[in-house]
Order: C-alpha cells, then structure tokens, then sequence
C-alpha cells in the first residue's frame, strides 16, 4: 500500500462515508503506518475531521455565501502532489457533485496517475430504503470516471436487495458497470443491541480501533465485538488485488 488516493465519493448523505473512511484510513495505516494522509471536504458535517488521532485535514471549499468554490479544491490536490504516502478523501454529500465535476474536468484522477499514484473511488450502496437512491449515485459515478471502484454494501439500512428479493450484486444496474468494480467490502447487518451500539458508542466518542482497545470506557466485551467487526472487514480489504496498476486512457 503505497502512494494509493482513495476518494469516497456517494451523492447521498447518512449513508456511511464516514465510517468507511475512518474504517479505510486504519486499514491503510496497518499496511504503511507512516505514510497515511487524510482529508475531509465535507462543508456542513466534518466529521471525519474530528477524529483526532487520524491526524485529519479539513479542506474548507465553502465561500462566506454558503456557496462551493471549485477553484479551493486545488489546496486539496495540491497537498496530495506534494509529498508521498497514501491519501484517503472523506466527502460530504453537499460537495460531491463539485468535486466529481472538479476532478474530471481538471483530469485530476490522471495527473494523480501519471504522478505515479494509484487511484480508487469508493462508492457506498445501502439496503432498505436507501437503496435505489445510493444505487443511483453508483451509477452516476461508474459513468463518470474510469478510476477502478471499490464497492462498499452497507447492510445497516436492510439488506441491499429489491422488493422481489434480487440482490444489487445479481441486478443489471451493477452487472452493467462490474467491470469497473475492483472489489467489494460488506459492511454486515448484526444485532443492533450489541455490536450495533459498541460501534455507535465508538464512532460518537470518535474512537479509533487503536484508542478502543486500550481504553478504559470500553468494557472487555464491547472491545471483543468491535474487534470483530474490524477483522471481518479488513480481511475483506486484504483480499482486495490493490498491487494490479491501473492504466489510463482517457481524460477521466
């Protein structure tokens, strides 16, 4: 894991951009502890930013109008540019459709290539109710970008399958852009009484996995749960072909 941009990009708020950047980050400080640089451009809720062990950068791209000013993104790439290691960008749903548009019309995701960066877009489908609308955003960016995805189906909502029972990864809507799709990380439904309410004491007190297990606000069972659920997933995020180069070919 070295040099590799992350971007997490879905259009639809509440859905988990947080939690699978804050999960990410982790997973790419095991891989390379020194090398790790995080952002978050989320104007309304910087959450991201507000976990302090990961050392977070907010990038404010929002003028004294309350309007997004695209030319501020260029901080943003330029931090990214400037020296190596691996980068993963948090986005809020208020600034998605900017970024999106800054980044293909600057030919960010290739200049980042061509700088010898390999690059990754993250795109978060949810089950239930938010279904169609984050399956929607899917599709908005697998049209958008040839930039390798990394596919996060977050059960939290329900299982992401439709009224009569197919699940997204079985629909046309994603067999029209899998082979785009570098990998896949479920994010599993589980008890909400237990595991739910240790993640959610953890991501509101803005622990890292590091902080919970050596913290004394955790109990040995709510530190045995949480541990759970980060080895099933980063053993989903090692599985994943990071090592192959993608080759650009285009101007997205």
């Amino acid at each position: 894991m070295n040099n590799t941009v992350h971007f997490i990009l879905q259009g639809k708020g509440g859905i988990g951009k947080t939690l699978v950047s804050t999960i990410l980050a982790q997973w790419v400080k095991t891989k390379n502890p020194e090398s790790l640089r995080c952002y978050d451009t989320d104007q309304e809720n910087p959450t991201f930013s507000r976990y302090k062990a990961m050392h977070v950068k907010h990038v404010p791209v929002m003028t004294d109008q309350r309007t997004i000013d695209p030319k501020r993104f260029d901080t943003l790439m330029v931090d990214i540019m400037e020296s190596d290691g691996n980068c993963v960008i948090d986005n809020g749903a208020n600034s998605f459709s900017p970024l999106m548009a800054y980044l293909l019309e600057n030919s960010a995701f290739d200049m980042l290539r061509d700088a010898g960066r390999t690059v990754y877009v993250h795109s978060i489908v949810g089950g239930g109710d938010t279904l169609y609308d984050t399956a929607s955003g899917f599709v908005t960016t697998a049209n958008a970008t040839k930039t390798p995805i990394i596919l996060w189906e977050n059960e939290h909502f329900g299982l992401l399958q439709t009224p009569t029972g197919k699940l997204f990864s079985e629909s046309q809507t994603f067999n029209d852009h899998a082979d785009k799709v570098k990998g896949k990380v479920k994010l599993a439904q589980r008890n909400s009484d237990t595991f739910g309410a240790d993640i959610k004491k953890m991501n509101t007190g803005r622990f890292t996995l590091e902080e919970v297990l050596l913290s004394e606000k955790f109990n040995i069972m709510e530190k045995q749960r949480i541990k759970t659920v980060y080895r099933g997933i980063y053993e989903q995020l090692d599985n994943i072909k990071w090592d192959i180069r993608e080759v650009s070919n285009g101007s997205k």
